[in-house]
């Protein structure tokens, strides 16, 4: 039947029930007398009424003789038998109202029926598309991947500096998707998938960006913990919807942001076997790679800072075909970062990307667009009306060393304590070959324990080290605990942080770097760390004996000896200098690039 025809037939039915309950009304009206009360009181007493039936609120009876207009039937309202009673006394004709309850009774019982179920439409509309109630249990195994397109990413490989090898290698994935028989002329395959690793901040997550605004083709990103939700199944679900979206609208791009969540090693650090969750989404996505061939158009990105805990299934040749490195930036690379976030704000003349990107070594470009920020807002707190180097140099000190504690009041011993501890640093490093330069020495409390801090300033970027420079670094460190043990005969709790990293340093030369000669070439610790800067996986069992293990202990102590004994004598011989110049920062609290200039030269003449 169709909708028209229904519809009319509804209506007739509708238009006869309506006609019909009308007409009886209209008869009862017409068949039957509404009479007053009063008249009611005087028809009984004259014995005019044959019969009556009586409600709560009405009276309906038969006259034995119809009225004139041929009606023989009656109804009235009743009153109260005593106001009735006493008002017959009087000639007052008198009849009952009934009390129309409808609105009341609609208020008593309609309306919170009506509120009720309003409120239960409103979670199902506010709340079911995600996963709450109602329809949204329908909607639990849906991707929830954000859709975009060229125009609405508002980033293209211009606005990503300092990372041109990972460019040049998205850049040939886009040209596959836009023109895949000119670079598929010579029997190549886009890659199925691509992964950037690398440590956080450094534009993974950009460079997909990117990657969506200049492909011009639909991109699909989602991040790997919006897979799994309380439910089990439906991670894999969300696995099989994405990829069907995906195959619908190729040539497309899905970006897999913070793929460890997902694509976490099974039955890695006590994992519950199977039937984990996170596991049967790991392998709906291993599936799910195998599935799609990549000569339809469709590439997965995915960025992790984590691949040491990926599953090694998910890293293999046809999967992931390609890993690329997303590092922190060398010079060249800050520079290119820098003139991108320096457009954003007022430059000095003088400021240059290259004088900034000389101070900071090891900065990511999330770094690097953070000082940015923090030297505009140093600059505007002191008035200035453009942002100059020094600005980008307290910036520098703010993101490295801290905040400035100059409400932290010490004791004037503790300030001559510290002043002799960081001028030891400070004469150690010029007094040693191949050493960073020192910038800045402070006694100002910074962080959250720092009490006095030494700047070093690398000249260029180092990616290798001799045993002879670590030792000298290792001297450097020292430089502060010497000086305090020189001039007041003891040493303090100040030098924890330092005799930390010296630590870390001899058992890295003897362990890792197999620099001890007694030890031999010979690394007993493997480097474990990933690009968190944190330990990768439980420490491993010991596969050397004790007698070795005792050697490892003796050899790291020796040389932890041997650079305090190299600092203490290049202290002993400046000690007059050491007092003198502790003096002038007790008295100044900072001493800058000029003034540490000036101490150097005096240590060059002599």
């Amino acid at each position: 039947m169709e909708k028209k025809t229904q519809f009319s037939l509804w209506y007739l039915v509708f238009a006869l029930f309506a006609i019909f309950t009308l007409h009886d009304l209209w008869t009862q009206i017409r068949s039957v007398e509404p009479l007053p009360y009063s008249e009611f009181q005087r028809m009984v007493k004259a014995g005019e009424i044959s019969e009556i039936s009586i409600t709560d609120n009405s009276i309906q009876g038969t006259l034995k003789k119809p009225l004139e207009d041929g009606r023989q039937k009656f109804v009235t309202t009743r009153v109260d038998p005593a106001l009735a009673k006493d008002l017959s006394q009087y000639d007052v004709k008198f009849t009952g109202i009934v009390e129309n309850t409808f609105f009341r009774d609609l208020l008593g019982w309609v309306l919170p029926a009506v509120i009720f179920v309003g409120i239960w439409m409103f979670a199902i509309k506010k709340f079911g598309g995600k996963q709450g109630l109602g329809g949204g249990f329908m909607n639990l195994g849906k991707s929830k991947a954000k859709v975009y397109v060229e125009s609405n990413t508002g980033v293209t490989f211009d606005d990503v500096a300092g990372v041109d090898e990972a460019k040049d290698e998205l850049k040939e994935v886009v040209g596959f998707l836009k023109d895949p028989k000119s670079h598929g002329r010579l029997g190549g395959r886009l890659p199925k998938g691509v992964l950037l690793v690398g440590p956080p901040g450094t534009g993974k997550t950009l460079l997909a960006k990117a990657v969506a605004g200049e492909a011009g083709v639909p991109f699909f990103s989602i991040s790997g913990s919006e897979f799994v939700e309380m439910f089990v199944g439906v991670g894999a679900a969300r696995v099989r919807d994405l990829f069907e979206q995906a195959r619908a609208k190729a040539p497309a791009i899905i970006f897999i942001d913070e793929l460890d969540a997902v694509g976490r090693a099974r039955g890695a650090f006590g994992g519950m076997g199977g039937h984990d969750e996170k596991e049967q989404t790991l392998n709906q996505l291993l599936v799910e790679l195998d599935g799609f061939d990549s000569s339809s158009g469709l590439v997965l990105l995915a960025a992790s800072n984590r691949p040491e805990v990926l599953d090694p299934a998910l890293l293999r040749a046809g999967r992931f075909d390609r890993q690329v490195l997303v590092d922190r930036p060398d010079k060249k690379g800050r520079i290119a970062i820098l003139d991108v976030h320096m457009k954003k704000i007022s430059l000095a003349p003088d400021t240059s990307a290259e004088k900034v990107a000389a101070l900071t070594p090891g900065f990511s470009g999330a770094d690097l667009a953070n000082l940015c920020n923090e030297a505009a807002l140093v600059a505007t707190r002191r008035n200035g009306e453009s942002v100059t180097v020094e600005d980008f140099t307290v910036a520098i000190e703010r993101i490295v060393a801290g905040l400035e504690k100059k409400n932290r009041v010490l004791n004037e011993h503790e300030r001559t304590v510290v002043a002799h501890h960081e001028m030891g640093h400070a004469l150690v490093a010029m007094g040693l070959p191949g050493t960073d330069p020192v910038h800045k020495i402070s006694i100002i409390p910074r962080g959250v324990g720092a009490l006095g801090y030494t700047i070093q300033r690398p000249t260029e970027d180092r990616f290798l080290m001799t045993r002879a420079e670590l030792e000298n670094k290792m001297a450097v460190l020292l430089g502060g605990r010497a000086a305090e043990l020189l001039i007041f005969g003891e040493v303090s709790t100040g030098a924890s942080d330092d005799l930390q990293k010296v630590t870390s340093i001899a058992r890295s030369i003897v362990m890792r770097f197999g620099m001890d000669a007694h030890l031999g070439n010979v690394a007993y610790e493997s480097d474990r760390t990933n690009f968190l800067g944190q330990n990768a996986a439980p420490p491993q069992e010991r596969n050397y004996s004790e007698e070795t293990a005792r050697e490892i202990d003796c050899a790291v102590r020796e040389i932890v000896a041997t650079a305090f004994r190299r600092s203490s004598a290049i202290l002993t011989e400046r000690k007059a200098l050491l007092e003198e110049t502790a003096r002038d920062l007790l008295a100044r609290e900072t001493l800058d690039e000029a003034d540490l200039k000036a101490i150097h030269a005096r240590i060059t003449e002599a």
